[in-house]
């Protein structure tokens, strides 16, 4: 095989597809399902966060554990690219099974999710360890590695936005309900709301079409200080009993113009069809790309020496910091989204909106990605990433319920920058497996990938933690308006100063990574002398 050969543009976007499955899979997670397990599955927001940090130390062990597998996998189609179609269906599964919500009693609830969600990451690792790997080995030039990984965040941030974008209006159109609604005019513009259904929906969210008229509850119970206007409410509903409000601000109110919605069907069907499409994605990446780099014909199998080369690899153990910094910054922000703008700007379809937006930013930043590189040098963008986006991000403290303008230009701009920082990790992932070589004769694809790709999962599992303590600090429960109410303020300060915080610790960090350009350039035309001349022996 020639080193040299090019990577055509269609390789590249069969790469990318290969993404933009896996985050189907890992922003539906990471956006969707701390408020499918808190107010729709009735779990606790502390044991999720607790689940989520058991759940991705874990993942440690698995993803060294799949690096180590993958480096020694031998068959006609290479030594990563298998796994890819052998994990195609299985993702799928258990995507669907995250957010299937049996009829369970609380320690069972407790069982099923740790069960599901344990085996998600397991599968998801098996998967997206040896996608990650494949891109070391697909060029020995690591400026066209750069092009693929902008081309795989790409790809990424569609999946994200096919699945942010669509799944919230998915949910909309699935758990559509049809209850007894009765609506009587009680001024100009001023209506009473009586809803009730025929069998209990444990999480239901009801507004008005258009998401202009404001709701308060109708019922003497709930005190004044946390029963104000807002142009939505979620709740439980026994069924039989009727639910009362007093809708206002929105002209010519009729039974037809509301919309109420059991998001657990909703959610359930939306993901499996999105599953259908992951599969589907990850068939194609499988057919689309090749592998050319080989490990030289004189390593031999060495587990030990491995590791050794590992702890001693200094860019890696920087990046391997950074991955969970990183990660712990993006995943808070992705995963209270849904959480803020249903409760804090009160519209939960306008939160699909704003991560649409964000996507398109996202894609703007990965193909800004590699001009910037060559620009300023990956380890500099990589901090001016961390600065500009953190600073960004905590000017949301500042915006009220209204400001919708404001959060979406904040949100979109502060993601520009974050979606530099998966571009440039996972090239420089290559890049460290490329300095490995050089430095020791030795290279460990798969193991520096699982590794790398570890404190990024890890991070999320920090993240998740972080949701889950801050909300049940403030005392969140999503089946409970009032407690809702009650934790507006940790709600906003999850989405905007403390990433910010996070994302200037990072910056801090990435000071320390070794590996300038000049010194890639010395090591590509070094490795690729050194492959020559073993291509060249073989003859």
């Amino acid at each position: 095989m020639n080193i040299m050969e090019k990577v055509s543009l269609k390789e590249k976007i069969g790469y990318a597809l290969g993404d933009g499955a896996a985050n189907i899979a890992w922003r539906g997670v990471s956006t969707f399902l701390i408020i499918f397990y808190t107010d729709v599955f009735g779990l606790n927001p502390a044991a999720v966060g607790l689940l989520m940090l058991i759940a991705r130390f874990g993942d440690g062990v698995s993803d060294v554990v799949m690096g180590m597998i993958g480096d020694r996998t031998n068959t006609k189609y290479g030594k990563f690219r298998p796994w890819i179609l052998w994990t195609a269906i299985p993702l799928g599964g258990i995507l669907s099974l995250l957010f299937t919500t049996p009829d369970l009693s609380p320690v069972g609830k407790i069982i099923y999710a740790y069960s599901t969600y344990i085996i998600f990451t397991l599968v998801y690792t098996a998967n997206n360890i040896p996608y990650g790997a494949l891109m070391a080995v697909m060029t020995g030039d690591d400026k066209v590695r750069t092009s693929i990984g902008s081309f795989r965040m790409v790809g990424a941030f569609a999946g994200g936005m096919i699945v942010q974008g669509a799944l919230l209006y998915l949910v909309a159109y699935y758990g559509d309900i049809q209850p007894n609604v009765t609506l009587t005019e009680l001024d100009q513009n001023k209506y009473e709301l009586m809803i009730s259904v025929d069998t209990d929906v444990e999480n239901v969210n009801v507004s008005t079409k258009h998401g202009i008229a404001t709701f308060v509850w109708n019922d003497q119970s709930v005190p004044d200080s946390v029963n104000v206007p807002t142009k939505s409410k979620s709740f439980s509903m026994q069924g039989g009993t009727p639910y009362s409000f007093v809708v206002t601000s929105e002209n010519d109110l009729a039974p037809d113009n509301f919309t109420i919605i059991d998001q657990k069907k909703g959610y359930s069907n939306a993901i499996y069809l999105l599953s259908i499409v992951l599969s589907l994605a990850l068939f194609i990446t499988f057919v689309s790309t090749k592998e050319r780099i080989k490990v030289p014909k004189t390593q031999k199998s060495n587990l030990k020496q491995d590791f050794v080369d590992l702890v001693k690899n200094r860019p890696w153990l920087v990046l391997l910091i950074v991955g969970l910094v990183f990660q712990v910054y993006n995943s808070i922000k992705q995963g209270i989204v849904v959480i803020y703008f249903a409760h804090y700007i009160h519209n939960q379809l306008l939160a699909a909106s704003y991560m649409v937006a964000l996507m398109v930013a996202s894609i703007a930043g990965a193909m800004a990605t590699s001009f910037l590189a060559r620009r300023f040098g990956k380890r500099n963008l990589f901090i001016y990433a961390f600065l500009f986006s953190g600073a960004v991000n905590a000017l949301l403290v500042f915006c009220g319920p209204g400001d919708i303008t404001s959060i979406f230009a904040i949100g979109i701009v502060s993601e520009f920058g974050a979606a530099i920082f998966p571009t440039l990790f996972f090239a420089m992932l290559g890049d460290a497996a490329d300095y490995s070589e050089y430095k020791n004769g030795r290279r460990a694809t798969g193991l520096i990938y699982s590794a790398g790709s570890f404190s990024t999962k890890f991070g999320g599992g920090v993240a998740g933690a972080i949701i889950g303590m801050v909300l049940a600090a403030y005392q969140y429960n999503g089946q409970d308006s009032v407690a809702i109410e009650g934790a507006i303020p940790g709600i906003v300060l999850l989405m905007s100063w403390l990433p910010a915080v996070i994302a200037f610790v990072g910056a801090v960090l990435m000071i320390f990574y070794p590996l300038n350009q000049s010194k890639m350039d010395e090591i590509t035309t070094e490795l690729n002398k050194r492959r020559v001349n073993e291509l060249a022996s073989e003859i």
